[in-house]
């Protein structure tokens, strides 16, 4: 396994990303196999995983899963994407719920959409119901600029208020950062 051996040889390496595809799609054995072999991999200090099967298939968590998860070496990040706070409710909030009482930190990405949860009070009931089970509201991604998708586009200043405004009524914890994916840059920007 290429990806493998090239994380193997590169002691810089510290964390292992899951995504481009959702990582919770593989079979339980499939992920375990994957999940041990970076944790052999002794430079290797925390396994991330990017899903959104918690949100749209919460059932995928699991016993099985969460032992898998718990019982690995590095440190566990797991990384959701919910948008609205109508979507973490009944077995969805119980999932994340499970997820996060199993001990190792458990995040949200949320992008911001016109029409969707452009509004303080969106927001605000999205970050309280993450924050009420257990997951924290990291990111609030500005709207990458791809074809098809100008309709959800929120311009930036319009961002930065919303973000303003969650800081005067949400504690800090509770506040996710405004960022956006530049190519070539090695990091999310914060505005």
């Amino acid at each position: 396994h290429p990806a493998l051996e090239e994380i193997s040889a590169d002691s810089t390496v510290r964390e292992v990303i899951l995504s481009g595809g959702d990582p919770l799609m593989l079979t339980d054995e499939r992920l375990r196999w994957l999940c041990d072999r970076i944790a052999d991999i002794g430079h290797v200090e925390r396994i991330r995983l990017h899903t959104r099967l918690p949100i749209v298939l919460p059932d995928r968590i699991t016993s099985e899963l969460l032992e898998i998860l718990t019982g690995l070496r590095p440190q566990t990040v797991v990384v959701v994407h919910a948008n609205h706070g109508n979507e973490i409710v009944d077995d969805c909030a119980a999932g994340l719920k499970r997820l996060s009482m199993a001990g190792f930190p458990v995040l949200n990405q949320a992008v911001l959409l016109k029409d969707i949860n452009d509004s303080v009070d969106a927001l605000e009931l999205l970050c309280r119901r993450l924050i009420n089970v257990g997951v924290i509201p990291y990111y609030l991604h500005q709207l990458d600029t791809v074809s098809g998708a100008a309709h959800f586009q929120v311009d930036v200043e319009t961002g930065r208020r919303l973000i303003a405004e969650l800081e005067s009524c949400l504690p800090g914890y509770a506040v996710p950062r405004y960022v956006r994916e530049i190519p070539g840059h090695p990091g999310k920007t914060r505005l």
